[in-house]
């Protein structure tokens, strides 16, 4: 555990990148400018000859790194779920409460994003954006079966399953652990994106923490023992 603590390079599965753009100022370049891409013209619109514009270097530069823009989308969504693990490990690790644990646990999953000024070449703010309104397109694909037999969903199940297993140190009988908390990461980006766009799906008032606190009413209210 103390390792994890202190190991503040994010890892990311080797199998979605060529060369390793934490490597170098050039990958973390790539990286850094990807995110302000794709937030700024969308997922769909982002190109390797668009990036290269905006970095200066040719998309040849750009493919030594990755194959395709699917294995960049992969490589930011790692690293969020990645980051966001150890923000959660490091945020509950002293607290002995299994409420309290919980309770801090889901407010880092669904509340909004502060930037990290320990990696200096991700904005993770912008990041998150990206993660809430593009981070389906990395699983909702043909090749997702592929994807995981690699491991490339395996930081983000895993954490997951950190806060599942809190959820059953409240309720060992509790039988959808995984199945809640799936649900409460995906369902708090869907409220976050209706929130900003779609408002009239939501309940959210402004300067309220409405979508934390239904979040949290949900989990404990199902979770409660019959």
């Amino acid at each position: 555990m103390e390792e994890f603590l202190t190991q503040m390079r994010i890892q990311v599965n080797k199998r979605v990148f060529l060369k390793d753009p934490d490597t170098s100022e050039k990958g973390r370049k790539i990286i850094s400018n990807s995110i302000l891409l794709i937030d700024e013209i969308g997922f769909e619109n982002f190109t390797f000859k668009k990036l290269g514009m905006k970095i200066g270097s040719p998309e040849s530069t750009i493919y030594r790194y990755f194959e395709n823009k699917h294995k960049i989308l992969l490589y930011l969504t790692i690293w969020y779920w990645s980051w966001l693990e150890y923000r959660l490990v490091f945020s509950t690790i002293n607290i002995n409460s299994p409420e309290e644990k919980l309770n801090t646990a889901i407010k880092l999953l669904v509340e909004p994003i502060k930037e990290d000024s320990d990696f200096s070449h991700i904005n993770e703010v912008v990041l998150n954006r990206i993660v809430i309104s593009e981070s389906a397109k990395s699983y909702f694909t043909k090749d997702v079966g592929e994807d995981n037999k690699d491991g490339v969903f395996k930081v983000y199940k895993r954490l997951v399953q950190r806060v599942s297993d809190m959820v059953l140190a409240i309720n060992p009988d509790f039988e959808y652990p995984n199945m809640l908390i799936s649900t409460v990461v995906e369902g708090a980006h869907q409220q976050r994106h209706f929130a900003k766009y779609l408002p009239s799906l939501t309940n959210v008032r402004k300067g309220k923490k409405d979508i934390t606190n239904f979040f949290i009413q949900m989990v404990f209210n199902t979770i409660q023992k019959k």
